[in-house]
């Protein structure tokens, strides 16, 4: 069985295209600047853009002169929108990431942005990946932090002495969390770092850079509301070279 297609749902997408990343597009994703550093340029690459959504990063690839942008997801309403976006030159799929197949040394450059939290299978995944990439290519991906991902109720507790805390349980235990976001029941795949980094690995890559994104210390001084936000990252970020180049 696949991944859960939520973004299909229109209750879920009524509150999601809220969102200040979709409203604004990669200029309202705190994480941008740090991915965008890590993809590098993308000149003269093949692109590949895993759950693209409604085709932010595939239309910034492309704008970035990127000789091919092919971007898959499993949700038909945001690729209607994507295409609708993006110019000709961009190429979208709907697929489901645990069933998608790619062509040897097909592209350079594999990125993906809070997508493979929802993937079940990801040791396969990865291997796709790493046979589709060129020698010397990059994958380059943001997940939830696992930390953010492993609580049974993941909302912040108040202690005994009136401390904020995140009240972090069951981080080894791996699989299925099913959450209340915009609806209930959303299914999402929670995975150590240690996995996450062990199974980039296992595929054949070599890990460049790991980020545990979160508010900074003056994002946090400068917005009363972000205080909570110093207590767990929100996301990991990692970059991988494909081996042999």
């Amino acid at each position: 069985m696949g991944a859960q297609n939520i973004y299909d749902d229109p209750e879920f997408l009524a509150g999601y295209v809220t969102l200040d990343r979709q409203v604004r597009g990669l200029d309202g994703a705190a994480e941008w600047p740090e991915l965008r550093d890590m993809v590098g340029d993308v000149g003269g690459r093949r692109v590949v853009d895993l759950g693209c959504g409604f085709g932010w990063f595939s239309r910034w690839a492309a704008a970035q002169h990127a000789a091919s942008v092919l971007g898959f997801d499993v949700s038909a309403k945001m690729l209607e929108r994507a295409v609708a976006d993006s110019p000709a030159t961009v190429e979208y799929q709907r697929v489901d990431l645990d069933e998608l197949e790619l062509d040897v040394t097909s592209c350079d450059v594999v990125f993906s942005s809070l997508a493979l939290h929802y993937v079940r299978d990801l040791g396969r995944l990865l291997g796709t990946i790493a046979g589709a990439v060129a020698p010397g290519g990059s994958l380059v991906f943001s997940v939830e932090h696992p930390i953010y991902s492993a609580p049974t109720t993941q909302q912040f507790d108040t202690s005994e002495r009136g401390d904020r805390i995140w009240p972090l349980d069951n981080y080894l235990v791996e699989g299925e969390r099913v959450t209340s976001w915009f609806v209930d029941g959303v299914v999402k795949q929670h995975r150590t770092v240690a996995t996450y980094v062990n199974a980039v690995i296992d595929a054949g890559f070599s890990i460049d850079r790991l980020v545990e994104f979160g508010a900074t210390a003056a994002e946090a001084a400068a917005d009363p509301a972000r205080v909570d936000d110093r207590h767990r990252p929100w996301f990991l970020l990692l970059r991988a070279t494909r081996a042999g180049a």
